[in-house]
C-alpha cells in the first residue's frame, strides 16, 4: 500500500511521464503510432525512485500521453507494457554485480560504442529524408519537416557514446551495468509492442520496430546523464 507521503511523488513522477511523451513526437503512418522521447523519463523515474515508482508512472503516465494525443487503440497496452519496462529497469539497476572499477570502464566503453554504432546504423536505415516533427504539448506546440541526413547520425551517434563513456570515466564506473539494464528493459518495450500490434491490432508490426530501438537508444543517452547528475547533486546536500 502506497504511503501518504509517497503519492505526491507517484502523481509527479506520472506527470513527468505523461509530459516528456508528449513534447515531442513523430507520427509512424505504418502502426499509426509514433515516435517519442517519453523513455528517457521512464528510465529516471525508476532509476531514482525503484521498480513500484518506475512501473507505475512508466505505465500510467505513458498511457495518459496515448489518450491525450487520440491514440486509444493503443492505450491499454502501453500500460502494461511501459510498466512492466519501468519496473525492469528499477529492478536491474538495484542488482548491480560487485566487480573492479577496471572491468566497468571497460564495459562502459564497450556500451558507448554499440550504443554510438547503433543510432547511427538505425538511423541512416530509417529516419533518413525528411521527416515530420511535432514540439510542444498539444494546442501550444508546433510542427516542422526537418531533413535527416547520414551526416547528422553520424553526429548524434557520436554524441551519444561518447556522453556514455565520458561521464563512465568521470563519475561512477557503473554506468556500464545501468545503460545495459536500460537496455534490457527497452527490450520488453520493442517486444511487447510488437506482439500487440502484430496479433491483436494486425499493423505491420515489423515497421515500428526500428521506432520503438530508436526510443530506448534516446532515453539511454538522455537519462544516463541525468540520472548520474541528480545523483551527484544529491550527495552534496
Amino acid at each position: 500500500m502506497l504511503k501518504a507521503r509517497t503519492i505526491p511523488l507517484f502523481a509527479f513522477y506520472t506527470g513527468l511521464v505523461a509530459v516528456s511523451t508528449l513534447v515531442f513526437t513523430i507520427y509512424v503512418p505504418a502502426t499509426r503510432g509514433y515516435f517519442n522521447i517519453g523513455e528517457s523519463a521512464v528510465y529516471i523515474v525508476a532509476l531514482l525512485a525503484g521498480p513500484y515508482a518506475g512501473a507505475f508512472a512508466g505505465g500510467v503516465g505513458s498511457m495518459i500521453a496515448d489518450l491525450i494525443l487520440g491514440y486509444f487503440f493503443f492505450a491499454p497496452a502501453t500500460l502494461v507494457i511501459k510498466g512492466v519496462e519501468g519496473g525492469v529497469l528499477g529492478l536491474l539497476a538495484g542488482r548491480r554485480p560487485q566487480l573492479t572499477p577496471r572491468y566497468w570502464r571497460l564495459l562502459s566503453l564497450l556500451v558507448g560504442i554499440v550504443l554510438s554504432s547503433s543510432i547511427y546504423l538505425i538511423g541512416t536505415a530509417y529516419y533518413v529524408g525528411a521527416s515530420e516533427i511535432s514540439l510542444g504539448l498539444p494546442g501550444f506546440g508546433a510542427s516542422f519537416t526537418v531533413n535527416m541526413t547520414h551526416a547528422l547520425w553520424a553526429l548524434v551517434g557520436l554524441i551519444a557514446g561518447a556522453i556514455v563513456v565520458l561521464i563512465s570515466f568521470m563519475a561512477r564506473p557503473e554506468v556500464g551495468w545501468l545503460v545495459l539494464s536500460a537496455a534490457a528493459s527497452g527490450f520488453f518495450m520493442v517486444l511487447g509492442y510488437y506482439l500487440y500490434e502484430e496479433f491483436v491490432l494486425g499493423y505491420v508490426a515489423l515497421a515500428e520496430v526500428p521506432f520503438n530501438v530508436g526510443q530506448v537508444l534516446v532515453g539511454i543517452t538522455i537519462a544516463i546523464p541525468a540520472y548520474n547528475s541528480l545523483r551527484a547533486l544529491q550527495r552534496t546536500k
